[in-house]
């Protein structure tokens, strides 16, 4: 990399350290640091609902199976996606906000202590928020391996310097900077990404290359079903992917509760959907043509790092590579958040007595200081891990097929149809679903991937509906909560905390 690279580089984390700063001009309370009070705007809370949901792994993992099989990545990956976020903008999206605009909640758990009990709510938030810990280890991992074949720096610095940034604008802004800087982020990777797709075309045949590259590439990368993607992978990818971005994926939940209001978030799901479904082409493209400009490559997952050295100029690749970075700290930034909402509201004050007597300030410094333990454990388990294997492993094999086993109580518990499946329910869902996890991931060699990740799902499924409907409950107040998200409040006067008037209380609270 040249100087300009690096002065590129250096100027995209100045600017993401100045505006979480800023941010901090909007955050006077923990209900301000975890949903913004509703004061998003839907389409910055559908661009950063969509900045959020992927990382650097998509140029290095996902980049791996576009030059090793081709089309097939985007059918497997973002197409899933886009059609389950499209999904959940009619059945999730408002009921999310309303949770906030109702009932005051500033946490995607919060509500699981009324509408089941509080052992749900424990198992449900200390299993994901080990979940995360993983997850976002992987996403340090392969930004650092980004780094690392660019410029040859240790995996260790650059781990470091991601998350240390990352965690200075998280703790001072809260989910305003993380929104704000999903925005810069998003206009940094429409330049980079437009800026490689020219780069390639330009190389090839020019425009007509997106037509007419297809029959140059090795046979089969223009299929939709190629190499370990198969379509009952696509289809058990489909069904994670719609719990997993509307909610499941807690930091996803927060993005709907932060818009006005549940019509603002439906719409702001739609675009999200929308994205999901165009803009990856354009980031896909380059990665599959890949095998025509840098052939011969026996890792894949240097295969976009060999493009960009090709093709780019001094100051591009330094582009590039804050694109880079604004993948991956989009996501953990989102991440970040939602878990110290998880623990500073769901977690602590279980633990902690002190904690559910800490006024407004109390409370916002110790989001703060959870911020800063959250990201710095991961880091810490990101610098301890083999990167060989361990990102693919984590994103498919762990995060994706323990999702569902974690979602399927939290979501379903949102919509009427379910009112009456009560913890017996989420508990059997949630423990049948690992227990299958568990014996495909260490107990069945030959597990395949289709298997892996959507037998778990299948299972907390089927036991949810079964043990809800053969073991029925009714609670008065989770019946409340699950009746009040059906529309908007007349008023949009947002409470900041839960109100026991909409809210019936935790005990513990």
């Amino acid at each position: 990399m040249s100087g300009l690279d690096w002065g590129v580089v250096g100027a995209y984390f100045f600017v993401m350290l100045a505006i979480g700063l800023y941010a901090t001009r909007r955050v006077d309370n923990v209900a301000d640091f975890f949903t913004a009070r509703g004061r998003i705007p839907w389409w910055l809370s559908g661009i950063s609902h969509h900045m959020s949901g992927y990382s650097a792994i998509m140029f290095v993992t996902f980049a791996a199976v576009a030059y090793d099989y081709g089309f097939t990545v985007y059918f497997w990956w973002p197409m899933t996606i886009g059609i389950g976020v499209g999904i959940g903008a009619f059945l999730f999206a408002p009921r999310w906000n309303r949770l906030r605009a109702k009932h005051g909640v500033n946490s995607p758990l919060e509500y699981l202590a009324v509408r089941y009990n509080l052992p749900t709510q424990q198992v449900l938030a200390y299993s994901g928020a080990a979940l995360k810990v993983v997850d976002i280890a992987a996403k340090w991992v392969a930004i650092a391996v980004l780094l690392q074949g660019f410029a040859d720096i240790p995996l260790a610095w650059g781990i470091t310097l991601t998350g240390v940034c990352t965690m200075i604008y998280m703790a001072f802004g809260g989910l305003w900077a993380d929104v704000l800087t999903d925005f810069g982020q998003f206009i940094i990777q429409f330049a980079a990404g437009i800026a490689m797709l020219v780069a390639v075309m330009a190389q090839l045949s020019g425009f007509s290359t997106l037509w007419t590259m297809w029959g140059d590439l090795p046979a089969g990368h223009g299929d939709p079903v190629a190499g370990p993607v198969t379509t009952t992978l696509i289809l058990a990818f489909l069904l994670v992917k719609t719990f997993e971005y509307n909610g499941g994926m807690w930091n996803l939940a927060q993005r709907y509760m932060a818009a006005p209001s549940g019509s603002r978030a439906r719409k702001s799901a739609l675009l999200s959907s929308a994205l999901w479904l165009i803009w990856p082409l354009i980031l896909f493209i380059p990665m599959i043509a890949a095998p025509l400009i840098v052939p011969g490559i026996e890792n894949g997952e240097d295969s976009y790092i060999e493009l960009a050295q090709e093709l780019l100029p001094s100051g591009m690749v330094g582009l590039l590579l804050a694109g880079f970075f604004s993948h991956t700290m989009a996501m953990v930034a989102s991440d970040s958040n939602v878990i110290t909402a998880v623990i500073t509201r769901d977690l602590a004050p279980v633990l902690v007595r002190r904690v559910r007597t800490l006024g407004e300030r109390g409370q916002l410094l110790f989001a703060r200081i959870t911020t800063v333990a959250f990201v710095t454990l991961s880091m810490g388990f990101a610098l301890f891990s083999d990167p060989d294997g361990f990102i693919m492993t984590v994103v498919v094999s762990i995060v994706a097929a323990t999702m569902g086993p974690i979602s399927i109580p939290l979501m379903l518990g949102l919509l009427p149809w379910f009112k009456r499946h009560g913890s017996l329910a989420a508990i059997s869902s949630w423990a049948g679903g690992i227990a299958v996890w568990a014996i495909l991931y260490w107990g069945v060699e030959d597990a395949s991937q289709p298997m892996t990740v959507g037998l778990p799902l299948l299972t907390s499924l089927a036991l949810y509906l079964a043990v809800g409907f053969f073991r029925p409950v009714h609670t008065t107040a989770g019946n409340a909560i699950v009746d009040s998200l059906g529309e908007d409040p007349r008023a949009q006067a947002q409470p900041a905390t839960p109100n026991a008037a909409t809210l019936p209380p935790l005990e513990l609270r």
